[in-house]
């Protein structure tokens, strides 16, 4: 009986001291977010800023659509490839979409009363 729960004991300290091993986080080179800002022109730079501040003022209304949130991803996705064209097109449909969506806002009801 004695021996089981030496062993027990030890295997219970063995695993709690590998379980530390394990959770230890690995360092990745990670390149700085810079850097994504420089590989892109300048309008596209822009373009993407715009897309975000219209995101974030469409989400404080209630107002964004999927269409424009999936452009916006799509947008940051090119950003991060370096592909300036693509952040241009994307960026500029979300911040399109988003207009729509906040212009829609002021229609009248179609709820029946």
């Amino acid at each position: 009986m004695k021996q089981k729960l030496a062993t027990l004991a030890f295997l219970g300290l063995a695993t709690f001291a590998l379980a530390g091993c394990g959770s230890t986080p690995a360092k990745t080179s990670e390149a700085p977010k810079d850097a994504t800002k420089s590989a892109l022109s300048d309008a596209a730079q822009q373009a993407l800023d715009k897309a975000a501040a219209d995101v974030k003022t469409a989400k404080a209304k209630f107002a964004l659509w999927t269409t424009a949130d999936k452009a916006y991803k799509d947008a940051l996705e090119a950003a991060k490839a370096g592909n300036s064209d693509a952040v241009i097109k994307q960026a500029t449909f979300a911040s399109d979409q988003i207009a729509r969506g906040i212009a829609q806002l002021s229609y009248p009801s179609t709820e029946l009363k």
